[in-house]
């Protein structure tokens, strides 16, 4: 009887050693995966369905803070500028400086550098601008487009200014990942543009943020829920032991 008793309270002590490994790693997991995602993204919310249906009006989103040099053709961005009312706008870049951009093709497809681009994230069924241009771009600049392209202001609006349209790359303050609320949806970097130079731009870390921050959950769950567990099943075998030991 003794020995049991010592076996199970060395097996006890092990396993609140080990419950209480599993609560500490799961803060530093989950406070780093908080942290981490506040220095890395910023929240935006859409005001417009510019974008749609990548990102509808409404949407809550992921931007990762990045500089504007680090932005590539294809990616959604949140920038500022004052020549479009100098407020935060959230427009996709498909085509940057010393690119020539035209709309549209026989197929109606956007055309960088003469090549047609597909662009699986429009609305199927539409050309790709309702209005035709033929654009070159600055050096320096993005050349910016909404998704809706039937009534999105973009740099369509703006082809009489000094810049064609186009907007420097310090106007760019972040990059979109992902859709966080009232819906989630990661947005993805697309591949159309891959084979253009400078490639498209790598997908930020939300996903690791996220995982960090879920692996933490568990496992301040699972270590604070051992030692009720542990004790009711404890419990539980003492009980039956001393039954069959009185029988």
């Amino acid at each position: 009887m003794g020995t049991n008793d010592t076996t199970d309270g060395g097996r006890g002590r092990l396993g609140s050693v080990l419950s209480g490994l599993a609560v500490a790693v799961g803060c530093l997991l989950l406070l780093g995966g908080f942290a981490w995602g506040a220095l890395t993204y910023q929240p935006y919310t859409v005001p417009t369905d510019s974008m749609s249906p990548t990102v509808e009006v409404g949407d809550r989103v992921l931007a990762q803070r990045i500089d504007g040099a680090d932005v590539r053709r294809g990616d959604v961005v949140v920038f500022q500028d004052a020549a479009w009312g100098d407020v935060p706008m959230l427009k996709r870049v498909v085509a940057v400086g010393g690119d020539k951009v035209a709309c549209c093709d026989a197929g109606g497809r956007l055309t960088i550098n003469g090549k047609p681009v597909e662009e699986p994230y429009l609305r199927s069924g539409g050309p790709a601008s309702t209005a035709t241009f033929s654009v070159a771009v600055p050096e320096g600049q993005l050349f910016l487009l909404g998704d809706e392209r039937m009534g999105s202001q973009d740099s369509r609006v703006h082809l009489q200014d000094p810049g064609h349209g186009a907007v420097p790359r310090g106007a760019v303050s972040a990059r979109v990942d992902a859709v966080a609320w009232p819906r989630t949806a990661m947005v993805d970097r697309p591949q159309a543009f891959a084979p253009l130079p400078g490639g498209v731009s790598r997908p930020g870390p939300v996903k690791l943020v996220v995982a960090s921050v879920v692996a933490g959950s568990v496992l301040i769950l699972g270590g604070a829920a051992y030692g009720p567990i542990a004790r009711r099943l404890s419990g539980t075998g003492r009980t039956r032991t001393g039954a069959g030991t009185h029988g």
